[in-house]
């Protein structure tokens, strides 16, 4: 999983800082970034602030090439498009193109890193990177299995059991945790496919453990009513290892691991010219039409490294087979891509076909339209036995949050070796399913309010949604006593109405309330109705309407009024 974001494009591809990002978050608090953003301040600029990002003019994962090697590889591709109105152009894609309704209501996800990685289980994900390139943990690989020579990355498949795995078991869990939607990893950076697969021979069902694990999660988690997607990290394999010279010489001169004939098309070292990178581009086409075929995913998530706009050829080809395929199904279905993957204009506000996802950021005030947090449950996205996981109160907080700036959280889970869940995952889900068992009115098909929030260190910490003619009020933090104090109500302001009802979800009866200049102040229930996040449900007052759109983009200049003071 890339951990590095990139920022802007104006006219040409214009850098911005993370860290710039990052501190933004961190010091936004109650202020006029708490409101809508306005089609006059923010949305003409290119406003890193809210998440507004370009594509960088390095690689990012992608691989090394150019737009006439990837035009190549579209001509070799001799898989007929589906009949439908989706034709592989741009033009297409931002006429016939429309997010799919469930998700705009979905608002909680789970997504899962799920492979070969987690048999190491020590530092990250990217295991495979770093044992032929990091010097600490190549000793370590050393010392726990021995060098590349004799125990090489593709020597982990064997130990990729997944013995204990239950899909049932797996499936029931999601759906105890309030998830609406679930993307399992059917192939990371390490080129390994998760399903029954005919068109590459590194894959679950004829290796490790011999079973199609995609399969066989798909029909389990549909049997529980929930959608179910795939993510596809695998474009990214063709330049993930770089191995030192000596390291690499020796290999080669041994014709062993990553340079053994019968794993070239494993690990995608040894052979790395043009013709090699158009095979692989084409092999990756297959990969996902096999993928659309046999699960008819309701989302096909890609990562960073389609970023690229040379890749724009091969991703129009896969977006216009997939939703041609869709429209065959009678689905509603969606790509779900980063930065301006799917953007050509280089601004994540214009994206055509696809849902914006935000890797670990969310931005700091209210992006309108439909979008996604894909946000780790623990310090690892893959399963290590280092992993710290949140507690459920944490990831709540997290939910909250992105859902009062009108998004959707993507929660990733890490799976074992074994196919199991530790204990600490399992309890963090069925401690978010009990929290939207009670409090999930607040949630699920709401949109943000005019403010995300109020509050701060030194006073009530609270998030806003809406849903219909409701207003929530969401407490953050500890159970604040015998009353609240929500200021963005106070006598006098803006909103219009008059409060007529205040309740508290999971409590029996109204609450008694005042309002003055000061703001609302709300009378609690002797008892919290649950462990954390209290939402208070206020009625009568008339609310800003959805903005979701159908591009799943900013709401720019549609004619709708939003209170952006």
């Amino acid at each position: 999983m890339n951990k590095r974001l990139f920022n802007v494009m104006l006219s040409a591809f214009i850098f911005i800082n993370i860290n710039l990002l990052e501190t933004a978050i961190a010091q936004t608090k109650t202020s006029s970034k708490d409101t809508v953003p306005s089609k006059s301040s923010t949305y003409k600029q290119m406003d890193g602030t809210i998440g507004e990002a370009g594509n960088s003019q390095g690689f990012d994962m992608a691989p090394e090439t150019t737009l006439k090697v990837v035009e190549g590889a579209v001509k070799q591709i001799h898989t007929t498009l589906p009949s439908g109105p989706f034709q592989p152009t741009w033009e297409s894609l931002k006429a016939n193109y429309k997010v799919p309704k469930w998700f705009i209501g979905a608002k909680f996800g789970l997504f899962m890193h799920w492979g070969l990685f987690s048999v190491p289980a020590h530092k990250s994900e990217w295991y495979e990177k770093h044992m032929y390139g990091n010097p600490e943990i190549a000793a370590w690989h050393n010392e726990h299995f021995g060098s590349p020579d004799k125990f090489g990355y593709k020597d982990f498949i064997p130990l990729f059991t997944q013995d204990k795995f239950d899909p049932d078991a797996w499936a029931e869990l999601f759906r105890k945790s309030g998830a609406k939607f679930v993307i399992p990893t059917a192939e990371h950076h390490e080129n390994f496919a998760m399903w029954d697969s005919k068109v590459t021979p590194f894959n679950a069902k004829q290796m490790g453990p011999k079973r199609d694990l995609i399969g066989d999660l798909c029909k389990a988690v549909r049997k529980q009513g929930l959608k179910f997607g795939v993510s596809n990290h695998g474009i990214e394999n063709f330049q993930f290892i770089n191995p030192p010279a000596a390291l690499l010489d020796r290999l080669r001169a041994e014709k062993v691991d990553l340079f053994d004939p019968n794993w070239a098309d494993f690990y995608n070292v040894a052979d790395r010219s043009d013709k090699a990178c158009q095979k692989f581009l084409v092999n990756w086409f297959e990969r996902n039409v096999e993928l659309i075929d046999k699960y008819q995913p309701d989302m096909l998530w890609f990562d960073n490294g389609v970023d690229q706009r040379y890749l724009d050829p091969l991703k129009l080809n896969i977006a216009a087979y997939y939703y041609n395929r869709a429209k065959q199904w009678g689905k509603e279905v969606s790509l779900s891509t980063k930065k301006a993957a799917y953007a050509p204009s280089g601004t994540n506000t214009q994206t055509i076909g696809s849902i914006l996802d935000f890797e670990g950021h969310i931005p700091p005030g209210i992006r309108t339209g439909e979008w996604q947090v894909d946000s780790k449950i623990g310090t690892t996205w893959g399963y290590t036995t280092e992993m710290r996981v949140g507690s459920a109160a944490s990831v709540i907080n997290t939910l909250v949050d992105i859902v009062s700036k009108n998004g959707t959280l993507l929660l990733n889970l890490s799976p074992k070796s074994d196919g199991t869940f530790p204990k600490e995952q399992q309890e963090t889900l069925l401690g978010i399913g009990k929290w939207l068992a009670v409090n999930g009115e607040a949630i699920y098909d709401s949109h943000n309010w005019t403010k995300f929030g109020e509050g701060g260190p030194e006073a009530l910490k609270i998030r806003f949604t809406v849903k219909g003619d409701a207003l929530y009020a969401i407490i953050l933090g500890k159970w604040p006593g015998s009353s609240a104090l929500i200021t963005s109500l106070a006598q006098g302001n803006s909103t219009s109405g008059k409060i007529t009802s205040v309740t508290m979800l999971g409590s029996n009866g109204e609450l008694s309330f005042t309002q003055s200049p000061a703001g609302l102040t709300v009378n609690l229930p002797a008892t919290a109705p649950c462990d954390v996040a209290y939402t208070i449900k206020i009625t009568g007052l008339k609310m800003n309407p959805p903005t979701w759109t159908d591009s799943g983009d900013p709401m720019i200049n549609n004619g709708v009024s939003i209170n952006s003071n």
